[in-house]
């Protein structure tokens, strides 16, 4: 068997250092739930297992936490290898922490109808509550948006711009993308039952930060699947584009009578990645709905103007552009009228 990668064997030294110290001092063990999703027979849940301080006897814990810095959630101490039990509905799981302290339980037959549900995970006798979406066999039309530079101005993968966004700036100071939630509002209201999945590189320790600031600008409900920064057992840090990758090809399997209304912008790699699934499965993607970022925009957000036309277009599937939520409402709206007369 191969050796694990030296610097997964360096955080994997520390955070048990860490924990070890946290332990000493009265810290306890804590499950950090996820919002997840779900199909009919199935469900996926997501949480991470961290060492946090024992709370308090008096008194409720606030209902939403004070303003902060980003830094502070990127400091935790995960725990692997422990054992927790998931259950929604009727289905139950036990499900074992990776190295990095996350677990993704897969469950079967939790019987329940479309909608929002609440999983349990029970760690040392505490239960953490987190909601699911059931997403029903026959919906017609979902959505996956990307998040940075999408529905937030974040101006990534630039480093010292991506430190300053994740480690500095404070939550209420991050800006909206235009247009953006009143889009995502719309189309559930014209299309009643369409689920929205949030799909980033960004890091799971900015669940949080992520999920506050969707909510705090209208954002409707959906599960954020992101992932872990860290290095990996052969390498020093995972591929986020493979994330990506990986992701949609589930969603695509998972929902096979479901089209997806696939949005991110052209600062990155979304429109390669998305002309990928088009061009693999055009049945499953309705529209691919890309916010074009001004030529200062691209040269911060990847050092060089990115052409609009990364992918090869092989596809019948409408590609649009616009520089705001407002005016891909439009063209959307026009795509998806023209496919349902289709």
């Amino acid at each position: 068997m191969d050796k694990a990668h030296p610097a997964s064997r360096v955080e994997d030294a520390f955070n048990a250092q860490l924990a070890g110290r946290l332990d000493s001092r009265g810290w306890v063990r804590r499950i950090l739930p996820f919002a997840g999703y779900g199909g009919e027979d199935f469900a996926n849940v997501y949480a991470r297992v961290i060492m946090s301080q024992r709370r308090s006897s008096g008194g409720d814990e606030p209902a939403e936490p004070p303003v902060r810095r980003g830094w502070r959630a990127f400091f935790s101490a995960p725990l692997p290898a422990v054992t927790v039990t998931v259950r929604l509905g009727a289905a139950r799981v036990e499900v074992v922490s990776d190295r990095g302290g996350y677990i993704e339980a897969s469950l079967r037959g939790h019987g329940l109808k479309s909608g929002w549900h609440d999983a349990e995970l029970e760690l040392d006798g505490e239960i953490a509550t987190e909601q699911v979406q059931i997403i029903a066999a026959d919906t017609p039309l979902g959505i996956v948006s990307d998040i940075d530079d999408t529905c937030l101005v974040t101006m990534l993968p630039r480093p010292m711009l991506a430190a300053y966004n994740s480690f500095v700036l404070q939550e209420t100071a991050r800006r909206v993308v235009p247009g953006m939630p009143a889009m995502y509002r719309s189309l559930q209201a014209h299309h009643p039952g369409t689920p929205i999945i949030y799909l980033s590189t960004g890091a799971w320790n900015s669940h949080g930060t992520l999920e506050r600031f969707l909510r705090r600008h209208g954002y409707p409900a959906g599960a954020l699947l992101l992932t872990d920064w860290g290095p990996t057992e052969d390498s020093w840090f995972r591929s986020g584009q493979q994330h990506k990758r990986t992701t949609l090809e589930r969603l695509t399997n998972e929902f096979p009578n479901t089209r997806w209304l696939l949005v991110g912008d052209d600062g990155q790699h979304d429109p390669g990645l998305y002309d990928e699934v088009a061009s693999a499965k055009p049945d499953s993607v309705a529209a691919i709905a890309i916010r074009q970022l001004t030529p200062a925009q691209q040269l911060l957000s990847s050092g060089t103007p990115i052409p609009a036309d990364e992918g090869d277009g092989n596809h019948q599937v409408p590609v649009l552009e616009g520089p705001d939520g407002y005016v891909l409402h439009r063209l959307v709206t026009k795509a998806l009228r023209r496919l349902e007369h289709a």
